[in-house]
């Protein structure tokens, strides 16, 4: 087999059938950055349940000034009920399921408001209007009813917050997220499949009287099909490695540029040692696809 001569009709080919090539450049770069942007959800998704999941804690907040629950119609808690909570936390009933316990001040949520909110906000509020708190981290977090159910009636309790409950609407949100980017995905990859095997078609009927002098002078089937499923691979490949560089630049711009700055509680973020294993693989699933899809065309058409 001259592989010189296969690589020169691939190319040739190529330049015969340039704005279908440049179809399918487009479809596979496409389709392959919303598998990249689908892998890459799915992983932000894991990071974030592993780390938040070991981290998350239960806030067991205290009645303040400001508080208008039915349990704080006493107004804020008395010094008698702070520590009625703190022996109930550290009783013999809980303290096998805590692994840290902190109080946390007035004047500690207040430089945490200020934080979030800024200077000017918290002043409107002051001090004083700050709700004291417990910081309960569980050795389990999956159990953070337990500590609810214990702490949540009792006198100067205002509410009991389970961090894992609130980052759950987020994670569900990033979920659908990621099976829309996958359905859009497999879309896309059909139509770039559909489209490697019409342009490898057309291809092979343009040149359907070079294809009969190389049957006549005994060419085999496989010399006669290799410069065609090239000419899919090369166009996948160009694709695929534009989908890579777009993955790769919106995780140092979109992700490590702008949300790491804007969005500082969605961390752990992915980064680009996450883009950079999914580059190969879709340059992997680029390549793979055209090779089958170009390969099952021309020899169908060979067939006829």
């Amino acid at each position: 087999m001259n592989f010189g001569l296969i690589i020169k009709e691939a190319l040739g080919g190529l330049r015969r059938n340039l704005s279908m090539v440049i179809s399918v450049i487009l479809v596979t770069f496409v389709s392959l950055t919303f598998v990249g942007a689908a892998m890459l959800m799915q992983t932000q998704i894991s990071t974030m349940k592993a780390f938040w999941g070991e981290r998350a804690e239960v806030t067991v907040y205290l009645c303040s000034p400001l508080s208008t629950t039915e349990g704080c119609s006493a107004g804020a808690a008395t010094q008698d009920q702070i520590d009625a909570v703190e022996a109930q936390l550290e009783g013999e009933a809980l303290k096998s399921l805590i692994s840290d316990l902190r109080f946390e001040t007035k004047e500690e949520a207040f430089e945490d408001f200020v934080d979030q909110f800024g200077q000017e906000q918290a002043d409107v509020y002051g001090v004083e209007a700050m709700s004291e708190s417990f910081r309960v981290t569980l050795e389990d977090p999956a159990k953070s009813d337990v500590i609810t159910e214990a702490v949540g009636g009792m006198p100067g309790v205002d509410e009991v917050n389970d961090q894992r409950k609130l980052l759950d609407p987020l994670f569900s949100a990033l979920t659908v997220a990621t099976y829309i980017a996958v359905g859009i995905a497999v879309l896309m990859l059909i139509a770039a499949v559909l489209l490697i095997a019409t342009t490898i078609r057309l291809s092979a009927y343009a040149r359907r009287k070079e294809i009969g002098i190389m049957r006549l002078v005994g060419a085999s089937n496989r010399a006669i099909q290799t410069p065609f499923v090239l000419e899919g691979v090369f166009s996948a490949f160009i694709g695929s490695v534009l989908a890579g560089i777009a993955v790769l630049a919106g995780v140092k711009f979109g992700v490590e540029g702008y949300l790491a700055e804007r969005v500082p509680f969605m961390r752990p973020l992915v980064g680009m040692q996450d883009a950079v294993f999914v580059v190969p693989v879709l340059i992997g699933i680029g390549v793979l696809l055209a090779a089958l899809s170009a390969g099952f065309a021309i020899r169908r058409w060979l067939r006829t």
